[in-house]
Order: structure tokens, then sequence, then C-alpha cells
């Protein structure tokens, strides 16, 4: 679901998640761009010395840690005169709050559920950068955005890049939705060396500065499955229409293939501040000083298949959205507990494939859950995960 966005005015932007990788360069986004946005509320989770410096330079209405102890901390010291609240309620109101035109959901994990929808049920319009929302809770989550007229506007490069490419484009002409990875660091590598794949290896993307997490789950290919997933809620097609391409270079972000044959594609240097701001201005274009393209220095663009068998979390994605129901939260829970472990380096690189798909197949899956069954399952994989690999 992706709309157009009121052009010539100042939008009110709160950031979940502002002290991390997106939200600090949807910052640098707002600071080259200032007539765009006006900063309403920042969060962060622990990193109240760079929430400070963010609250200072932007003086949002207010801040919400979720961390008791760090919100502490924060009050004891901090130099902003802006309100400041604690706790995981406290960024369910701040995402809903009415000044809101925009949130940037930019949070981590599965956490960023409540508060996207918070804001989705107070008819405040989403940049999504939160994989979880929809990965989890595509169904109930896509249904509240129909009832309360909310725009989403993609903030991953691949769905940016197909959002850009569908411009014009009636929905009924689309066939294949091609999503585009960069293999990861791991591309290379046999299935005998990825038994032996350390975290420090799986840390160097050879193409994109993230965080942990996700880095972590562009190694295994999990985060392009969890893209097929959102895919399939964004733009509602099913996933036997959506395809993954291998494209080391990261310069064709994704594309789309229409009934009539032609594929159009969205090209661009591997910076997430392009799609950030996109987001934000949806579909107006605005000029950026930021580092041109030039493909004769690239010269060379190349393509494979994705290795199911190497990389089995991408067919675990897929094998989930093809159940439907509450798998693909199944799905999300096992991998983030299997991710934080591997990073602890409490389990092997090829643990996480198995962890997941051992949850798939213990826990119940239930079809047309509501967001309540939706939470129950996400506990219940944890702790069935979190139980093996204690064990």
């Amino acid at each position: 679901m992706v709309h157009s966005s009121p052009a010539g005015r100042t939008k009110t932007l709160s950031i979940l998640g502002s002290t991390g990788s997106i939200g600090v360069q949807t910052l640098d986004v707002v600071r080259d761009h200032p007539d765009l946005t006006r900063i309403n509320w920042l969060t962060t989770n622990r990193r109240i010395e760079d929430l400070e410096r963010q609250a200072l330079e932007f003086s949002p209405k207010g801040v919400v840690i979720a961390d008791q102890q760090s919100a502490e901390t924060f009050r004891a010291n901090t130099r902003f005169k802006g309100r400041i609240l604690s706790g995981h309620a406290a960024l369910e109101e701040a995402a809903a709050d009415a000044d809101n035109d925009l949130l940037m959901s930019a949070l981590v994990g599965f956490s960023g559920v409540r508060p996207t929808m918070a804001a989705m049920n107070a008819g405040v319009d989403i940049a999504l950068a939160n994989k979880e929302t929809l990965v989890s809770a595509g169904e109930p989550m896509m249904r509240a955005a129909a009832t309360n007229g909310i725009n989403i506007y993609p903030v991953d490069s691949e769905h940016s890049a197909l959002a850009q490419c569908m411009v014009g484009e009636s929905s009924t002409a689309i066939e294949r939705l091609i999503l585009t990875a960069s293999g990861g660091p791991f591309r290379r590598h046999s299935l005998q060396e990825l038994q032996h794949a350390t975290c420090a290896q799986a840390l160097k993307h050879p193409n994109w500065s993230m965080g942990s997490k996700i880095t972590i789950d562009s190694a295994t290919l999990m985060n392009k499955g969890f893209e097929v997933i959102e895919a399939r809620w964004l733009f509602d097609v099913d996933a036997a229409r959506i395809d993954v391409l291998v494209h080391p270079q990261s310069i064709i972000h994704s594309m789309v293939q229409y009934v009539d044959g032609s594929v159009k594609a969205q090209l661009g240097l591997p910076d997430m501040k392009l799609p950030i701001l996109y987001a934000l201005v949806a579909p107006e274009r605005v000029a950026t000083n930021f580092e041109r393209m030039n493909l004769a220095d690239i010269a060379t663009l190349t393509f494979e298949a994705p290795d199911y068998e190497r990389f089995p979390c991408l067919r675990l994605a897929f094998d989930a959205l093809a159940a439907g129901g509450t798998a693909t939260a199944i799905v999300n829970a096992a991998n983030e507990i299997a991710v934080a472990a591997f990073l602890q380096e409490k389990i092997a690189f090829m643990d996480i494939p198995r962890l997941v798909d051992a949850a798939l197949n213990k826990i119940v899956n239930i079809a047309d859950p509501s967001l309540d069954d939706i939470f129950a399952v996400d506990a219940e994989t944890r702790t069935f995960v979190s139980s093996n690999i204690q064990a």
C-alpha cells in the first residue's frame, strides 16, 4: 500500500529508533533538507548519549527511552528541556501522537510491532524500516492500514525500488516482482565452509553498513526472505509471483516485470539515505548532493540464482509465507533468538536455520490470527528456541 504524499508543506516526523542505523541516517536526511520535516519525538533503548546529542540539535517535543535504568540516568544528566518518557508503553504514546504526520518505524525486531500498530490506529502514516512488523503481523497490520486509510512508505532499498518502478502503472499490469540480493559475505562459500563460518566473518557485509542483527540476516539470506514476505503484503502480490535474484554489485535494487514482458528496474549506489528521502517525499523528487552513479566505472552488473541448499533460511521464509497464519511470526521469533545466540557465539552459523526449522515444525500454526495470537505465538517460539539453545 504505497500512496502519494502531500507536497509543499513541512511534515511532522517522529522516529522510533533514532539512534540506530536507519534513525541516524534519517536525521542526516532531515539535516540536509530542513524544510521537509520537523522532528516531534525521538526514541532509543539505551543509547542515551547519542539521544542527548540528537535532542539538543533537533529540539523535539519529547524523547522516549525504553530501558528504565537508562531513562533514569538520562533524566539526571540531560540538558534537554522537552518531555522525557520511559518504557515500552511510552513508545506507543509517542508513535500515536496526534501531531505526527509520519512515523519512521526503525526499531529492530518484534519490538516495532505494537508502536507501529498504535500509530496506524491513530491515523499516522508510516515510513516502514522495521521488517518484523509485516513479517510477523502482515495480515492484521495491512487490515489496520486499510481501515484507517494509512499510507505505508517502504524504506528498505528493495521495496522502495519496487514502489518507484510502479509509479504510473496499474497494479493489474504487474506480472512479477524481482527482489535483488547482494548474496552477502558468504556468497562463494561452500556448504562445508559455512559450517565453520564465524561471527566476525558474517558481520563483514560487502556492500552495506547496517546494524549487527540485519547484517547476520543478510549473511543467511533470511533478510531477503523477510523482504519477500514484506513485498507480499506491501504490494498485494502472492509469493508465487515474487522472485529473488542475487546481484553482487547492489546497483539494481529491485525490478518489476509487467504483463507485456517489459521490466522496470531502479538503480542507484548502495546508500540508504536515498530510499529514506523518497519515503519522506514520495512520489516527488527533491535535489540532493548524494554521490552520483557512473555506470562506466561500474562496468559490469552480474546476476545469479540463489542457492537454497547453502542458504536454507530463504527457503524457510518462502515455506512460512506459503503456510500462512502465524508461520511467518514463528520464523521471525525463532530467527531473532537464534541470531542473538550466534552473535554471542553460543551457536554455529548453520544452527540458525536449524533452529528456525525446528520451531516451524514444533509450534502450532494459527490461521487468520489476531494480533494477540501473534504475540502469544511469538512468546511460545522464543521460549522453545531458547530452551533448545540452552540444551
